[in-house]
Formats: structure tokens, sequence, C-alpha cells
């Protein structure tokens, strides 16, 4: 095992997060018995950063609880600061746990609270909430003051949100994570430079039948058949993923892989077997789009509101059905990063 890779990342409030992580988000289609399945295959390969419930393994004896890294998250509807401990306890209830490694606010926007995931008026349309991001984390900072979460993060924040909190007067706790879906070069180093971890998931991508229209599947490269990176996989003898997310994790990213099948789990924890050379890194560094992929949910529904908060131009157009299309026309063919999490 190659140890220039860490297997674990020493975090601001110095405990460790595993630089190498299961991501269990999935879709309706996959059984909750076949996420719980790779959760199982998951420990037993040697995992421990688990973004879900781990209990049984816990229950058997197979893994002790202080040796699983484990992460849940403030949703939408809880963004209001009196909410913010009461859906952790609701998780730790959940998942038959004292405490989380990691509690994250899951993105900076909130819906209108109440028992739907997704609220929706009669149109249809996401109803959304005012949120105040520092009132939201101070409460995220009581969680870890009580002894509910060891760490508190942040998740798909852009660099002036991180600012708004890391400003914040009287700020107890720092994010010690932001994990997004791009690993984008400035926000990056920006975490770097705040000692903040960058976390990336849907890092191999994801399955574009299930997160992507047919017009957006059809322009969107899927990552694992790109030729350059088999290229470099080919020479290392490995597969795709195993080079795409070891090139992440000597970029000093953490990084959360999902899958289903016992051969893949297994295969992507071999990403810390080998080495990539400087050379590779900037073959690989090339291939940026500039693109993330992410649910449709949230191409359709957040993407909008997102802006209709940031931008003074979509607050004057946002009534005018034709220039609105026109508008969305044009923010779909940007970079992603260039509109959500490297705007200033």
């Amino acid at each position: 095992m190659n140890y220039n890779v860490p297997l674990s990342v020493k975090l601001n409030d110095g405990h460790f997060m595993p630089t190498l992580g299961l991501g269990t988000s999935a879709p309706t289609k996959v059984a909750k018995s076949k996420v719980e399945e790779a959760i199982q295959i998951a420990v037993d390969v040697g995992y421990r950063h688990i973004d879900s419930a781990i209990r049984k393994k816990i229950a058997n004896g197979t893994v002790r609880r202080e040796d699983i890294f484990c992460t849940s998250k403030v949703w939408s509807t809880f963004s209001r600061p009196e909410l913010v401990q009461t859906c952790l306890e609701r998780s730790l209830k959940k998942l038959q746990l004292s405490y989380v490694d990691l509690y994250l606010i899951h993105c900076p926007m909130s819906f209108k609270p109440g028992e739907e995931i997704f609220p929706r008026d009669t149109h249809g349309k996401i109803i959304f909430d005012t949120m105040d991001l520092c009132s939201t984390w101070e409460m995220s900072e009581k969680c870890k003051d009580v002894g509910l979460a060891k760490s508190i993060g942040v998740s798909n924040f852009n660099r002036r949100q991180l600012e708004k909190i890391l400003n914040k007067p009287g700020l107890k706790y720092k994010p010690v994570c932001n994990q997004v879906s791009t690993t984008n070069l400035k926000l990056l180093e920006f975490c770097k430079s705040k000692d903040i971890v960058l976390s990336a998931y849907a890092a191999l991508g994801s399955d574009p039948h299930l997160c992507l229209s047919p017009q957006e599947e059809q322009n969107s490269p899927v990552i694992l058949e790109d030729p350059v990176l088999n290229v470099v996989a080919e020479k290392h003898g490995r597969t795709p993923a195993q080079v795409a997310l070891c090139y992440q994790l000597q970029r000093g990213v953490v990084v959360l892989v999902k899958s289903f099948r016992e051969k893949r789990i297994k295969e992507n924890f071999q990403a810390f077997d080998f080495h990539l050379t400087p050379e590779d890194m900037k073959t690989l560094g090339g291939l940026n789009r500039n693109m993330r992929y992410f649910e449709v949910e949230s191409r359709r529904n957040w993407l909008i509101p997102i802006y209709r908060r940031q931008s003074l131009l979509l607050r004057k157009v946002v009534g005018k059905h034709f220039f609105l299309q026109k508008f969305i026309l044009r923010l779909r063919a940007l970079p992603r990063q260039e509109y959500e999490q490297d705007s200033v």
C-alpha cells in the first residue's frame, strides 16, 4: 500500500477524517437492502468513512464505533436555528448512534419547514424559506458543544458563503470540511488556505440516465470512458476509476465514491495502492471540463432559487417568462463553478 497518500487527514479541530469514503445516497430504483449490503461489504473491505448507517457492523463486533467516521447533514427543511439540533437528533435515532463524527449544513439555502422533503406549492414549485447562514451555523456549533457531533462543516458552499461564516463575529468553530461535487482548483486552494478540507462526492460522475435529461446526457462526457484517463490507467495497470480516485487523493481531496457492486467497492479501495507521477497529474488536470454531475432535483428546482438569492439580474427578469427562459438556457451553458462554487 502506498502511504504517500494518507489514509486519513487531520481536521482543524484535531479530529481525523478517512480520506476515502463510501457514498450511500441512492436513487429510488436502488433497493434499500442493496445499499445496506454495500455498506456491509465496504466495512469488510476496509472503508471506515461511511456516509450512512453502520449499526449492524458495530453490533456484531466487526468494527468499533470509534473506528467508524459517520456523517450526517442538516436537511434544508431544518435550516431554521431552532430545528438544527432536532434534525440531528432524528438522524441519530435512525442511525442508532449517540453522536456523528461530522455534521454538515447540506446546502446554503432552505426549504419551508415540515415533513415533506421537497415542499411544493400548487404549481409544483419548491417552497423556499429564508435562511441566515450564521444563525444556522451557531446552532451547529451548539450540537458540537453538547456532544452530538464531533466535528461540523458545510456542503455545497462557495467561497463567498464560506467567508460569511469565517468572518462571523464571535465564531467559535471554523467549518472543518466543505463537501462538494466539483473540486475546482480555486475552491480547493481557498479551502486549503483556511485549513478547511475539501470533500468530493460523485467523484466518478453520476449515472447520466438517472441524473440528466436526454439532451444533457448527450452533451455530458462519461468520466470513466475518457480516452486520456484510460491511457493513464493502462499505463499503471489500473482501472479508470482507480486512477480518477488516486488523482483526487493526491490533490489532497477527501473522496466519497459510490458503488453497489462488490467488485467495484473492492477495486475503488485499491486507489491507495499506486502512485501517479507529476506528469500523470498534469495530464489529468488538463482534462477539466468545468462541469459536474448532479441530481435532477438540483438541476430543475434548486438552480433558479440559488440565483434568485444571489443575483440582481434574475430578480429583474424572474417575472418575464420569455427572457427568463433565455437566461436559464445561457446559464446552463456556463461552467457550473462560475455561478455556484467559485462565485465571488
